[in-house]
C-alpha cells in the first residue's frame, strides 16, 4: 500500500486515507500535511479522521464511509470550516489484508463558489449544528454540555473566544461560562458583575431582534465608548453576539470573539440557531440546581429539611459551643382537619416540572411518544392591559383546551404561559389529529396558543432532544403569528 501512498505525495490535491472501521489516520500526502499544520507522517499516528479533519470529538455525522464501494467514487461538496474552504470531495474504498481504507481527494473550488451563498452556508451550518448537539448531549451534566459546546464552536467558527453571559439579580452580566482557543487569555473571572450600562447598547438592540456583528472595534469607539473600552482590553479586535431568550424576556447573551471577518454573517445565524440549544441546556441546568435546592429545603417556609441539618451537623463537627431549638407548632392537625390543606397548582390543577420528570421516567421504553408544546400568546400583553386576572382566567381556558384532547396523557405547565402534554403509547396520525382539534377550539375559547410537536416511534432519541426541538417549532410557528399580524413580538 505504501506504493499507492507514494502516488499521492506530490499531487497538488489533498489526499488522506484512514481506516474505515477505526476512523485511525493511515495517510496524509504532503498537501494536507501543511494545511493541517502537520510536518510528518509520524505526527498523524494514531490521530482519528475526525479529530483532526473537523475538530469533533466523535465521528461526523455526514460520514459516508457505509456507503463506499471498492473501484466506486463518491463525488460531493462540502465547507470545510477548519480550512475555511469549499471542497470537491471524491471518495472511494480500498481493501488490503483484510482492512478496509477511506481514500479522500479533495479540490479546493472555492474561487468557483460564492463564499457568502446562502444555500451553501445553511446545508452546512445545519450540519455543523447538529454535530454539535449530538456532542454535547452525551455530556453527564448540562454545566459541562454548555462547555463542550463552546468549545465546539470556537473551534468551528475560528475564534480565540466564546462565551456565556447571564443577568444576575442585580440586573447586571455575569461571565458564567467560556472557552479559549491555545494561548489566549481567560477573561471570565474579570467578567463578573459587570454594570448594566457597559452593554446597555447591546440590550437595546436585542430589544429590536437585532444580533451585534462588529467587524472593526475602532468602529465603535465614538457611538459606544463604555463597550470600546471593556473589548479592547481583552484584545477584541470582531465580535458576534446574539442575545439568549427566555419566552419572551432576554436573559443574558453567547458569542464568539475574533472569528474571520469574512465570515460574520454566517457565524451571527450559526450561533442564532444555536441559542435554542443554549437556552435548553440553561433550562435544564436550572431545574437540576432547584431540585438540589428542594432536597435541602422545606418549600412551605424555605427552611432547612432533615437532609440540611444533618449537613449542618456533619459540617459543625468539633465545634466549640453548639446549641437547640425544638419548636412545636400547636394545633396544626386541628387547622387542617377542620378548614383543609392549601397545596398543588390552584390555577390550572396541571403537573409541574417535576411531576414532568416523573411522568417521562415511568414511560421510559413506550412505543410511540408524543410531545406537544404550546405557548399562550400574548399573555404579558393583557396582564398589562387588563390585569392579572385577565391574565389567569386566559392560563385557565388554554389549560382547558389542553385538557380537552389530551387528558388522558401526562399534562404539565412548566412556565408561566408555557404549557405541555406529553404522549406516552400514542400513534403519529392520532396525535396529529388531536392537535388539529385543539387548534379547532382555539377560537371558541378565545386563546391564541403557538403549538410546536414531535413524535418518535422509539426512544432512540433522548426526552431533552425531542422537548428540544418540540420548543423550537413552537417559536418558529410563535415568530410567524407575530410576523403575520404585525404584532411585537415583546408584548
Amino acid at each position: 500500500m505504501e506504493k499507492i501512498w507514494n502516488f499521492f505525495e506530490n499531487l497538488n490535491e489533498l489526499v488522506y486515507v484512514s481506516d474505515v472501521d477505526t476512523y485511525e489516520l493511515v495517510y496524509m500526502n504532503r498537501k494536507t500535511r501543511e494545511n493541517f499544520g502537520f510536518q510528518t507522517q509520524e505526527e498523524i499516528k494514531g490521530k482519528k479522521c475526525y479529530e483532526v479533519m473537523q475538530h469533533n470529538a466523535a465521528p461526523c455525522s455526514m460520514c459516508n464511509n457505509q456507503e463506499l464501494v471498492e473501484g466506486e467514487f463518491k463525488e460531493w461538496k462540502y465547507y470545510n470550516p477548519v480550512l475555511g474552504k469549499h471542497l470537491l470531495l471524491k471518495d472511494t474504498m480500498l481493501e488490503q489484508d483484510g482492512r478496509r481504507y477511506r481514500v479522500e481527494i479533495a479540490l479546493d473550488v472555492s474561487n468557483e463558489e460564492k463564499q457568502g451563498s446562502l444555500i451553501q452556508n445553511y446545508e452546512n451550518m445545519e450540519a455543523i449544528i447538529n454535530e454539535g448537539i449530538r456532542i454535547s448531549l452525551n455530556a453527564p451534566t448540562s454545566e459541562q454540555s454548555l462547555e463542550i459546546i463552546l468549545e465546539y464552536l470556537g473551534k468551528a467558527l475560528n475564534g480565540e473566544r466564546t462565551y456565556i453571559f447571564e443577568k444576575n439579580l442585580l440586573g447586571n452580566d455575569d461571565n458564567t461560562y467560556e472557552w479559549v482557543a491555545n494561548g489566549i487569555r481567560p477573561e471570565k473571572d474579570n467578567l463578573q458583575n459587570v454594570p448594566a450600562e457597559v452593554c446597555e447598547n447591546w440590550y437595546r438592540n436585542f430589544r429590536e431582534g437585532k444580533n451585534i456583528i462588529i467587524g472593526n472595534l475602532e468602529n465603535i469607539r465614538e457611538s459606544d465608548p463604555l463597550q470600546y473600552e471593556n473589548l479592547k482590553q481583552q484584545n477584541i479586535s470582531t465580535l458576534v453576539v446574539v442575545p439568549l431568550y427566555e419566552g419572551q424576556k432576554i436573559i443574558g447573551f453567547y458569542g464568539v470573539d475574533n472569528p474571520p471577518e469574512k465570515m460574520l454573517d454566517y457565524t451571527s445565524n450559526m450561533l442564532q440557531i444555536m441559542g435554542y440549544f443554549i437556552v435548553s441546556s440553561i433550562r435544564r441546568r436550572n431545574l437540576v440546581r432547584e431540585l438540589e435546592r428542594m432536597s435541602y429545603s422545606d418549600q412551605l417556609t424555605k427552611l432547612g429539611n432533615r437532609f440540611a441539618m444533618e449537613q449542618y451537623v456533619t459540617d459543625a463537627s468539633g465545634t466549640s459551643g453548639f446549641g437547640v431549638v425544638y419548636c412545636d407548632i400547636t394545633g396544626l392537625k386541628r387547622v387542617n382537619d377542620t378548614l383543609g390543606h392549601q397545596a398543588g397548582d390552584q390555577l390550572t390543577k396541571l403537573g409541574n416540572r417535576f411531576a414532568m420528570e416523573q411522568y417521562v421516567t415511568d414511560a421510559s421504553g413506550t412505543s410511540g411518544f408524543g410531545v406537544v408544546y404550546c405557548d399562550i400568546t400574548g399573555l404579558k400583553r393583557v396582564n398589562d392591559t387588563l390585569g392579572h386576572q385577565a391574565g389567569d382566567q386566559l392560563i385557565l381556558r388554554a389549560g382547558e383546551l389542553l385538557r380537552e384532547e389530551f387528558s388522558d396523557y401526562g399534562l404539565f405547565r412548566i412556565g408561566g404561559d408555557e404549557l405541555l402534554a406529553l404522549c406516552a403509547g400514542i400513534g403519529e396520525e392520532e396525535l396529529k389529529q388531536r392537535i388539529e382539534r385543539m387548534k379547532a377550539g382555539m377560537k371558541k375559547k378565545d386563546v391564541v396558543m403557538a403549538v410546536g410537536s414531535v413524535w418518535q416511534e422509539s426512544w432512540e432519541r433522548g426526552f431533552d432532544l425531542l422537548l428540544m426541538e418540540a420548543e423550537r417549532r413552537m417559536y418558529q410557528e410563535k415568530a410567524a403569528y407575530y410576523n403575520n399580524a404585525g404584532i411585537d413580538r415583546r408584548h
